[in-house]
């Protein structure tokens, strides 16, 4: 999670088509019932280019993991790192795009870009930090993005073979199996992953950490905002929540957590700072939302 400036242009595009902060649907009947087909011309192209630069980013970072001490590190800031195998695939995925979709605009964590009628947005590998200290949890986060609106997410986990991806309207999927979203109702048959960022004051942190605990949840803090909203999408958390995030962070995993019922809060593009993330299992939306709004 970087705290890079992003061209104000780019958040302007981002801006011109809100994406819906709701569902309609319940985890069984995504898992169960017909999903609505959206069409969107040259979006299932993008869609298995997509599948195929994750995969192959991932191989890049499996086999930097598997090499200890193979890769160069740099702090961008305070527990903010970039390795080496970030820039590798922030270049393979650059490099890609221009040469498969010309009229594409890539916007990266590492490399920031310009900004464009069709976006893709890029974590080369989030969760760096667990990355580099050798432990397992971290993914390349992907998604396309036209004319503000988000119709892809791909959150790959190579070291697990885990792949998650989504297109708008058609359901969300781990590998080939469709998921769907917790139906817990209760906060304490709940589990919240709960993020930090260390570009807000501990306290804030704290508070909210504090309010869920009081209202009876259970948390984790795993070190990746892509994965923890993927394992909300597939049931295994019921929310991920962060105060402080950005596109790149996010868009993946919340058109996820969406195309498999859940509730995503808006996550308003801006140019100069992060914004709180949150998305559920549609019965925490309330309490939720409320625990972040008076961190």
């Amino acid at each position: 999670m970087a705290t890079r400036i992003v061209p104000a242009l780019l958040f302007w595009y981002c801006s011109m088509r809100p994406r819906k902060t709701s569902v309609a649907r319940s985890g069984r009947d995504v898992l169960n019932g017909p999903v609505v087909e959206m069409s969107y011309p040259g979006l299932d192209e993008r869609y298995r280019f997509a599948l195929d630069l994750c995969r192959q980013a991932g191989e890049i970072a499996l086999a930097g993991f598997r090499s200890a001490g193979s890769f160069a590190v740099q702090n961008k800031g305070r527990h903010d790192l970039v390795t080496s195998i970030d820039l590798e695939i922030d270049s393979l995925a650059r490099e890609a795009i221009s040469r498969t979709f010309p009229e594409d605009a890539l916007v990266s964590e590492e490399s920031s870009g310009m900004p464009g009628r069709r976006i893709w947005v890029l974590d080369p590998v989030d969760g760096t930090q667990n990355f580099a200290r050798g432990i397992a949890h971290f993914a390349i986060s992907l998604a396309f993005v036209e004319e503000g609106e988000v119709l892809l997410g791909i959150v790959y986990n190579p070291a697990t073979r885990e792949l998650f991806s989504a297109r708008k309207g058609r359901g969300a999927f781990l590998n080939d199996r469709r998921i769907g979203v917790s139906e817990a109702s209760l906060p304490e048959d709940a589990v919240v992953d709960i993020g930090y960022s260390t570009r807000l004051a501990e306290g804030r942190y704290l508070a909210l950490l504090g309010g869920a605990l009081a209202e009876g949840f259970s948390f984790l803090q795993q070190g990746s905002a892509a994965l923890g909203l993927a394992q909300v999408a597939c049931g295994r958390l019921e929310a991920y929540m962060e105060q402080d995030l950005f596109i790149w962070d996010v868009l993946a995993g919340l058109l996820l957590v969406e195309e498999a019922g859940g509730w995503s809060m808006a996550f308003p593009p801006d140019a100069t700072r992060g914004h709180p993330a949150l998305a559920c299992a549609p019965a925490f939306r309330e309490t939720l939302t409320d625990l972040l709004d008076r961190a």
